[in-house]
């Protein structure tokens, strides 16, 4: 085991020193092979960063994986009585940590332009980091927002736009126009989808049930009886499906109906949704790495013949055709891995680069994922495929070399 080992330093040594002594003509072939390497690698660390940004604008809409939606209503529409109390022993009874009621709703908001129909989203505090919601400024809702006299309202930029843009520091309100006029107090300011063009704001749903007015009709209410929705892990999703449609429909009672569902994107994805364009970027980067192939094969060739004295010197002492074979073959390996670690670190700084990170994501990701092992492995692996491929042929001419025409060569 020793020997092995001090025999394949030894080859490695060797080979390190013949690709210096010719590294003018390996040069031109070995940076092909370098940035085919750093193509293949960048391919792969991009791929990361664009279905990060994927999966992170959708989560934004509909939520994390794993999460389900339930909505229950009685058969005339209503709201089913006693929900809030089904809705709090399912979560205890289940330890979900992640959960938020989400009702739909329209305030009239009194801008210095006029008043304005709002689109509104009642919600509970969970719900901004089960759907990945950053804002611009000020700070999301907490528990003590719950006890604020004015409801705390996050609004969309475009709303803070046609507010002036205050200070959030200087606690700015706002008027809330109805049949109990409220004065509500802007707390942070969330970006504006690009398609978004009125404005919008979320409030805690406790807040908007308190200052929206009951009606016993309900085709008279503002907005319908509450969704829910729940983060909770994949692996239990499907089960937590049935026994939450189970429980609920039981509590309420057949006059009452229920639905549980998943619906987040990856209940919906199938595949990886940027497969064809790593397949065509993988596909140009092989070609150029069989150039540089054929390039170092070329050299090897060339290089080859001006050492035949020296092979047949080194077989006549004894070297045997294995050893020969493999200083040849290693030449090439040595020649390509150093390749493809410096194609590697290029890529590592093109994919980290804050400049391409911003470009690919487009304001979409907060949590960039770290460069992934996998294309680093992935570049070294097809640059000692290269290599080896590159070796084979002048190492098989090395060892068919006899010693007595070497020697006379």
């Amino acid at each position: 085991m020793k020997r092995a080992v001090s025999n394949l330093v030894g080859a490695v040594i060797e080979a390190w020193q013949e690709v210096r002594i010719h590294k003018t003509r390996v040069m031109l072939s070995l940076i092909g092979v370098a940035v085919a390497v750093c193509a293949i690698t960048t391919v792969v660390g991009l791929g990361a960063v664009a279905q990060q940004a994927t999966v992170e604008s959708s989560e934004r809409s509909g939520g994390r994986a794993a999460s389900l939606f339930l909505s229950a209503s009685m058969n005339d529409g209503s709201t089913p009585p006693g929900m809030p109390e089904i809705w709090r022993t399912a979560l205890e009874r289940y330890q979900i940590d992640y959960a938020s009621r989400v009702m739909n709703a329209s305030q009239t908001v009194q801008f210095a332009d006029g008043a304005v129909p709002v689109q509104t989203l009642g919600i509970d505090p969970p719900y901004g980091t089960m759907h990945r919601i950053t804002l611009e400024e000020g700070t999301w809702f907490t528990e003590a927002d719950t006890a604020r006299l004015a409801p705390a309202l996050l609004v969309n930029s475009i709303f803070y736009d046609r507010l002036g843009r205050p200070d959030l520091r200087t606690h700015p309100t706002t008027t809330l126009i109805g049949e109990r006029t409220t004065t509500a107090v802007v707390t942070g300011v969330y970006p504006s989808l690009s398609w978004e063009t009125e404005p919008a704001m979320y409030m805690l749903a406790d807040a908007l049930t308190a200052i929206t007015p009951v009606v016993s009709d309900p085709n008279l209410q503002q907005f319908g009886p509450p969704s829910y929705e729940l983060w909770v892990p994949v692996d239990v999703s499907e089960q937590l499906v049935t026994a939450l449609q189970r429980d609920v429909q039981g509590a309420l009672g057949a006059d009452a109906f229920v639905q549980v569902n998943r619906q987040d994107f990856a209940a919906f994805q199938d595949g990886d949704p940027y497969l064809s364009l790593k397949l065509t970027v993988g596909a140009i980067a092989g070609l150029v790495l069989l150039l540089g192939a054929l390039g170092l094969v070329n050299i090897a060739l060339v290089t080859l013949k001006q050492r035949i004295r020296e092979i047949g010197i080194r077989r006549s002492f004894g070297a045997t055709a294995g050893r020969v074979f493999f200083a040849v073959m290693m030449e090439s390996v040595v020649a390509t891995v150093v390749a493809g670690i410096i194609g590697v670190i290029g890529a590592v700084l093109i994919v980290k680069s804050p400049f391409v990170e911003d470009f690919i994501s487009q304001g979409q990701v907060t949590d960039f994922p770290p460069f992934p092992v996998e294309a680093a492995i992935l570049g070294l692996v097809c640059a000692t495929v290269v290599g080896a491929l590159a070796g084979l042929i002048p190492a098989l001419v090395a060892v068919r070399v006899k010693v007595i025409d070497a020697i006379r060569y």
